[in-house]
């Protein structure tokens, strides 16, 4: 390990504040720690987590562990407890230079993320080692779905805006990332609270006018019922505009999704996904699924894995529910865990398959390869690829052919 080290958990938006941490403890000159970013989406997460902490403090019994993220900002004292935390830095705090100062004492500074108003700039120069740069474009979420805990760790909805996004994009570009993926916590979302309210698809066809020398754009999770009109138009007409999309599904059964107080129905996924498929027949979709959320039976659990092959996702995230303390969810009848976990199992392998299916059809076709590292990297639709044939450097997009199927990769020969 390094003198400064950051573990981060969950999310893309963990990810891009796991370097604005890096940077900003560096500005503090902090030296001999371990930034430990928690994620509190599942109880897994979690675990995880306290997990690393012990294995950092086994491995660094020197160095100060500072704990921070939506874990931290959730349940702040669970974190102090540990015998192995030095501090615990809420969500708010952790992007500020002040709270990674060598000689900050209090062991605990959370602040209210409810009260939060604002997202902040915070401009980096790009992720070490990569040739794709995550940009948190939204912060926070308004909706109350009843499984998550998420908007209490996170706060309000808030949006960066756009001339700043573009600024910082600008910098990626500069420092060699050749795509970005645009990430918040509820992305759809961007855009309400900024003067004139600019939907997404107007910030992206924006962002993508503001930096012609960005080659490839790509967006994390988003819901089906936030992609607007123009966003719609725009993934089906503008090639910077990877055609993947991951989407916040979560279920396939109407009661389920009614209980889960999601805002779309089964429907709105499939007439989405074939929308999308008429202006551009290549897309691909991925989506988050949760299996055995409290109430839910055999027959609700089939119409979560019809729907999959209905609305044709290749690319599945899936967890078994997992209760999270005080949220309406966790006062239903619950489903046995070890059934919980045997429906994540059904609903990964479905994924699985749908995947080995959708890379055997790409075999012989053209694609664009971003090499990430060794001759390896990401097509267009974020499928995973094996390029031979010369060497190649992270950052380079590549033309290539898809020769075999390696697994859940595909082999791809330079054209």
């Amino acid at each position: 390990m390094s003198a400064l080290d950051v573990i981060s958990f969950g999310c893309r938006l963990n990810a891009y504040e796991a370097e604005v941490m890096r940077a900003k403890a560096g500005e503090a000159g902090l030296e001999n720690a371990v930034i430990v970013n928690t994620c509190a989406v599942t109880a897994e997460a979690e675990r995880q987590a306290r997990q690393a902490i012990r294995r950092a403090r086994r491995a660094r019994p020197e160095a100060r562990i500072i704990v921070t993220g939506c874990g931290a900002q959730v349940d702040p004292a669970r974190y102090a407890a540990m015998p192995e935390v030095d501090r615990v830095i809420g969500n708010l705090d952790k992007l500020e230079v002040a709270s990674f100062a060598p000689a900050a004492t209090e062991r605990i500074v959370v602040n209210d993320v409810m009260a939060a108003r604002e997202t902040a700039s915070h401009l980096i120069a790009g992720f070490e080692n990569r040739a794709r740069a995550f940009v948190q474009v939204q912060n926070g979420c308004d909706h109350r779905c009843t499984f998550c805990i998420i908007p209490f760790g996170r706060g309000p909805s808030r949006s960066v805006p756009i001339g700043e996004i573009a600024r910082e994009i600008r910098t990626l570009v500069e420092h060699g990332h050749r795509e970005v993926v645009l990430s918040g916590v509820d992305l759809g979302a961007y855009g309400a609270d900024l003067p004139g309210r600019p939907p997404l698809g107007q910030m992206v066809r924006r962002l993508l006018a503001a930096v012609p020398e960005l080659p490839r754009l790509r967006l994390s999770s988003i819901d089906p019922v936030e992609i607007d009109t123009e966003l719609e138009t725009l993934l089906g007409q503008e090639p910077r505009l990877m055609p993947h999309l991951h989407l916040s599904v979560q279920a396939g059964d109407d009661m389920i999704l009614k209980r889960m107080k999601r805002r779309h129905a089964r429907a709105d996924v499939i007439a989405l996904v074939d929308r999308l498929r008429a202006r551009r027949p290549d897309m691909m979709f991925g989506a988050d699924f949760i299996a055995g959320f409290p109430t839910e039976d055999d027959a609700m659990f089939d119409n979560t894995l019809r729907l999959v092959d209905e609305a044709g996702l290749d690319h599945l995230h899936v967890f078994p529910y997992s209760p999270r303390p005080g949220t309406p969810a966790a006062r239903m009848p619950q489903v046995p865990v070890a059934l919980a976990k045997a429906r994540a199992a059904r609903l990964r392998a479905r994924g699985e398959a749908r995947l080995s299916a959708a890379l055997d059809a790409k075999i012989g076709t053209s694609m664009s390869v971003l090499i990430e590292r060794a001759g390896e990297g990401r097509s267009e639709h974020y499928l995973s690829v094996r390029v031979e044939g010369r060497e190649f450097a992270p950052g380079d997009i590549v033309a290539a052919v898809a020769t075999a199927r390696d697994g859940h990769h595909l082999i791809a020969r330079a054209a």
